[in-house]
């Protein structure tokens, strides 16, 4: 057997990667090892994804036709990072250059601002990907008319007398994506539904959002032939989503949701994940959103962002998730634009100023995992020596096995990976990341 790994370090200068093979020989070590069991499995991946803003779509339109191939080559093309699947919001989210929503006074949708920006940017995702690409679309918020408070944004609750109405906005949104041809495959029912946001937002308790998914949604869907539609609760942060499970799901609902959908703004809370996958082994469990926010963190710290990002995805991997989504597809040099002033970092940011597409370190760490562990590929249990090595391990289509190794210190740590009796001795140098493939 061989293995092959692949390593990015250093900090700002992101150019710096090196790969090498090392053979397995028999040993019997003790010390410093990573333990491999393909005998165990656990969950099936179906990939990772990212979002199409309002924002994002917006600063592609800016770019010309070179730079605009070049970023959906990286995401979208089958032997770069391979993305799976596109989350969009319905209607306008603090990713958007200005409040927008498709409702209007005589009834029908005005699709005029999807249509605009972010419809012309799935279509070359496609084009790049070679196929149709599902889409998980989500709501920040019911249209105005249908809120407590009367706007969008400042969190207020969607009207009773409004549920049955807002049901079929949501299935008249989606049919509006069929009749273009694209395929929705997924539906959140709202975004961060605890949050009172300075942007889009409405507000639910678990008991509304399960009256509403249970007494209006379900029969809209119905009534619209949506049924195969996949459905998601929660899409919030991951502290809390357990107990939404756990209060929504029952005899009643079983069988209409898919899953559950979640951030990670609070922290690492994998345990969280356990208790979900305990509790409702049959329900996928997917990381919907997921960014470098700015106001919490150091712009200029490169390492700094992409390896705290890589020990959420190497946590949430661990801990049952079928799909990993990021937020922005492509921002502005000021992580924007955002009407809210919300800025974050993406992988790929656009100098407006000198019309530079500039991708960043976070990228090249994402795609360590999207490259390496194909759509299909199933958990395998491992053990790992020490806190300080991060690690996850998969069992890919082809049978070969596939590794993500984070060292997030400041010491190289030596590492020996131990499969079937044989060892292979490897040196994860200081603030990198490695992917590898053992055959």
């Amino acid at each position: 057997m061989k293995l092959q790994l692949h390593t990015t370090y250093g900090g700002r200068n992101w150019d710096e990667q090196f790969t090498q093979t090392v053979l397995f020989t028999p040993g019997e070590t003790e010390n410093r090892v990573v333990n491999l069991y393909p005998e165990i499995e656990f969950q099936t991946l179906e990939g990772f994804g990212g979002a199409i803003t309002d924002s994002a779509a917006y600063i592609y339109s800016l770019m010309n036709d070179a730079q605009k191939r070049k970023l959906m080559e990286t995401y979208f093309s089958p032997d770069r990072m391979n993305y799976q699947m596109v989350r969009i919001p319905i209607d306008s989210c603090d990713f958007s250059v200005e409040q927008y929503e498709a409702w209007t006074e005589s009834g029908a949708l005005n699709f005029d601002r999807v249509e605009k920006y972010i419809l012309p940017m799935l279509r070359d995702a496609e084009s790049a990907a070679g196929r149709k690409l599902p889409l998980l679309l989500a709501p920040w918020s019911p249209p105005a008319h249908m809120k407590t408070n009367g706007q969008r944004h400042q969190g207020g609750k969607l009207l009773p007398e409004y549920r049955a109405h807002y049901a079929e906005y949501l299935c008249r949104y989606i049919e509006e994506y069929q009749k273009r041809g694209f395929l929705v495959r997924a539906l959140s029912l709202q975004n961060e539904p605890k949050a009172v946001q300075t942007w889009d937002s409405c507000v639910y308790t678990a008991a509304e959002e399960k009256a509403f998914l249970r007494d209006f949604l379900r029969p809209a869907l119905e009534k619209h032939g949506l049924t195969g539609l996949e459905i998601y609760l929660w899409d919030h942060n991951k502290e809390r989503v357990y107990e939404w499970m756990r209060d929504i799901i029952d005899d009643d609902t079983d069988a209409i949701v898919t899953g559950a959908a979640f951030h990670w703004y609070s922290g690492d809370h994998f345990e969280a994940l356990d208790l979900c996958r305990l509790r409702f082994p049959d329900k996928k469990l997917i990381l919907s959103e997921s960014c470098i926010e700015f106001s919490k963190f150091d712009a200029d710290d490169h390492f700094g962002a992409a390896s705290i990002f890589a020990h959420e995805m190497l946590g949430d991997l661990n801990h049952g998730i079928c799909f990993f989504g990021d937020w922005n597809l492509l921002l502005d040099e000021e992580g924007g634009p955002n009407y809210v002033g919300n800025y974050c970092l993406a992988p790929f940011l656009f100098d407006t100023k000198i019309k530079q597409l500039q991708p960043q370190l976070l990228q090249q760490y994402m795609e360590h995992f999207s490259r390496t562990l194909t759509p299909g590929s199933v958990r395998i249990g491992m053990s790992r020596y020490a806190e300080g090595v991060e690690v996850t391990a998969w069992k890919r289509p082809d049978r070969s096995l596939a590794l993500v190794l984070l060292n997030k210190g400041e010491e190289e740590a030596p590492v020996v990976v131990r499969l079937h009796d044989q060892e292979a001795s490897l040196l994860l140098i200081p603030r990198s990341i490695s992917s590898a493939v053992i055959e």
